[in-house]
């Protein structure tokens, strides 16, 4: 018998079925930072809270007055997992210090990235997560195989220049699937 080797979806989009009933994962589209033998992480892009860059500052550096464009940068719910951590997905003009490059694109974790972008001198184009999205081995491939997922290719224009609310369509459009046409039924014939 011939053993497939694993197709991991690092980089790749995983587009929420509509039928898929944990609150934390129905309608989202999910980048993926990382899939490999021992699991995955992803961030969820299109969701974003009801805060924004200067409350984040504000509780950083509770002394300083947030400069004032930050009020208008999002702050998305990444994932249900570490919540209080913020992660930020952003273009590669340069790393910072808990920085890991993804393939054109970069993800940090450090605190000067989030100053950077304050300031106005961080990256061109950035989104900000408060938590990620976490798999155990093999828990996505079996989430995968049962039709609560589709993925399909990373596009940085999806994430970047889209508002929140177009990024699910456009990623199943990729794939030129229309998700109101999507039935919950679909997989349980």
């Amino acid at each position: 018998m011939k053993t497939l080797s694993p197709s991991y979806l690092k980089h790749q989009f995983l587009i929420a079925m509509p039928h898929m009933a944990d609150p934390n994962f129905a309608q989202t589209l999910t980048y993926i930072v990382e899939h490999n033998a021992n699991g995955a992480m992803g961030l969820v892009v299109n969701r974003p809270q009801d805060l924004n860059l200067a409350d984040i500052l504000e509780q950083l550096r509770p002394d300083e007055e947030p400069p004032i464009g930050t009020v208008h940068v999002p702050i998305y719910l990444g994932g249900p997992v570490q919540t209080d951590r913020g992660f930020v997905l952003h273009s590669s003009e340069r790393g910072y210090q808990a920085t890991v490059e993804l393939e054109g694109l970069s993800l940090s974790t450090s605190q000067d990235v989030l100053f950077a972008i304050a300031e106005g001198v961080g990256p061109a184009k950035s989104l900000i997560t408060l938590g990620y999205a976490g798999w155990e081995a093999g828990q996505l491939e079996a989430e995968l195989a049962d039709n609560a997922w589709l993925n399909c290719p990373f596009d940085p224009e999806i994430i970047f220049g889209l508002a929140s609310e177009q990024r699910l369509e456009a990623a199943a459009a990729l794939l030129g699937i229309n998700l109101s046409l999507l039935t919950s039924q679909a997989g349980h014939a």
